[in-house]
């Protein structure tokens, strides 16, 4: 059924004994009754519905060519996003919509204006990343108002990457596109059809020797982590995916955090930014950059493609405590906290004492992290972080850095900078900051704490980085603070402020 047309009514006998899977795909609900737990969407689409428009380049998010749209009730009203269908498992369609390229044909058979524009301006050579695009494409033609900026073009197709075609044909058709003749979506009918499917109650979805637990309230979710203390949490996907398909682990046990709304919640209380642990990356980032627009701007943008950050989360950034995770290094300095959840009630602990070694959490058994806390703007606040990777877009760090120091007068109050990249976990630069506190915020100040972070780290030498450039570079970075800082004569920040406005 094309795209926009009205949408049929559930069944009115539901059979909810054998809580299958359910979604609308082109028009119509589906049921899954049989797949793994762990089968991705992709493969779904592919193997099962026989769609094989949507392609797999990589298996593990990178090049976009399997990009599809989600359509979800968010807080009642309806999101569409784009994410790749790749790394996604199946049982996450449960109560959405799942568009893929087999929908963009218009009711009377004509192309949609995405497709329209890519073929106009040439957008296409061996078509097999086409797809990719378009979807990536459409994501932004069902929000955009106008006529986008490059800076909006570069970030929906910061998943989709091309061998052939090169990429001016197909920004070219990311500016036609909205200059043809508008393509109606009903978006009400959508949301009315979605609404029928939300489920009052958490569900677990079992099939072939696999379990998919899914609640829906926050006392579901602690019940259920204290029944099945072994079982994987599950956010986002966009790490534990990789596991599947690179690693070829097999996942039996399975709590999906992505339908608890207590999770979703943003929201500013004394002095403090909350941030539950299921909000996406694009909209943490959001959230964030509302209050920290020039420092946080840059990192918002570079910080993983968009079908990345639609289906990441922030709190599973922090779970999973990668010390080249992008996320840690600012929001350590800042001073945020982790909130954590268990049977007993909740628990405090500041970020950095959160990380015990690599890949060890202060978690006690049952815990999860519900969410983060991060100080708002202060007087005095000055504030940068800096992320050095081998590509502009979608790449991992080799060294990421965070500084924050506040003023008194000349006078350096207090300090803390944290880095990734530079040791087992995110780590606090604690001999530099003591080097600073207390003095002139002059070249003297700054040039003691450079000799400090050799006190602070010993980083490790891998694919990414030498440690003789990790340590120049992150000595660097703190010169470069210091010149965008300085009391006397501060150069202008880097950060990209046309990325925070749209």
């Amino acid at each position: 059924m094309p795209l926009g047309a009205s949408l049929p009514p559930l069944p009115e006998n539901e059979n909810t004994m054998s809580e299958p899977i359910r979604f609308y795909y082109r028009g119509a609900l589906r049921e899954v009754r049989d797949a793994q737990p762990t089968q991705t969407i992709l493969q779904h689409l592919r193997e099962d519905l026989h769609c094989t428009g949507t392609k797999e380049g990589c298996a593990e998010g990178d090049c976009g060519a399997c990009t599809v749209v989600l359509g979800s009730l968010e807080g009642g009203q309806l999101e569409l996003k784009a994410v790749n269908s790749c790394i996604q498992f199946t049982p996450t369609l449960d109560g959405k919509a799942l568009f893929t390229v087999e929908d963009l044909q218009q009711q009377d058979g004509s192309l949609h204006p995405v497709q329209q524009a890519l073929v106009e301006c040439h957008g296409s050579q061996c078509g097999f990343c086409t797809p990719g695009f378009a979807m990536s494409l459409w994501g932004m033609y069902l929000k955009q108002d106008g006529a986008p900026t490059r800076c909006q073009i570069d970030d929906a197709l910061s998943g989709n990457l091309c061998r052939c075609t090169g990429y001016r044909p197909i920004i070219d058709a990311a500016r036609r596109m909205v200059e043809l003749p508008p393509a109606a979506f009903d978006r009400a009918a959508l949301a009315e059809r979605l609404q029928l499917l939300q489920r009052t109650h958490g569900f677990s979805y079992e099939a072939k020797g696999g379990r998919f637990h899914i609640p829906r309230t926050l006392d579901e979710l602690v019940q259920l982590r204290a029944e099945h203390p072994a079982a994987l949490l599950l956010a986002g996907s966009t790490d534990v995916g990789l596991w599947v398909t690179k690693h070829m682990r097999e996942l039996n046990d399975i709590i999906y955090l992505g339908q608890v709304d207590a999770l979703k919640v943003v929201a500013e209380s004394d002095g403090m930014l909350e941030i539950g642990a299921g909000v996406t990356l694009n909209d943490a980032y959001a959230a964030i950059c509302r209050h920290y627009p020039d420092e946080l701007s840059e990192m918002w943008q570079r910080f993983a493609s968009l079908p990345i950050r639609n289906a990441g989360t922030l709190g599973g950034n922090v779970a999973n405590g990668s010390p080249i995770g992008d996320s840690m290094p600012w929001l350590i300095a800042l001073g945020s906290q982790v909130v954590l959840r268990g049977a007993a009630g909740e628990r405090v602990l500041a970020l950095e004492d959160f990380y015990l070694g690599y890949q060890q959490k202060d978690l006690q058994a049952g815990e999860f992290v519900q969410g983060l806390r991060i100080p708002l703007r202060r007087e005095g606040l000055r504030m940068r972080t800096y992320k050095l990777a081998k590509r502009f877009d979608q790449d991992i760090s080799a060294v990421c850095a965070a500084f924050a120091i506040t003023l008194d007068g000349d006078s350096i109050a207090s300090a803390r900078i944290a880095f990734g990249g530079m040791a087992a976990t995110p780590k606090r630069a604690a001999q530099a900051e003591a080097a600073l506190v207390g003095e002139a915020w002059n070249e003297a100040t700054m040039r003691a704490a450079m000799s400090m972070l050799a006190q602070d780290y010993a980083p490790l030498s891998d694919m990414r980085a030498s440690s003789s450039y990790r340590m120049q570079a992150a000595q660097n970075l703190l010169r470069r603070f210091w010149l965008e800082t300085r009391v006397d004569n501060p150069l202008p920040s880097t950060a990209v402020n046309a990325f925070a406005a749209g």
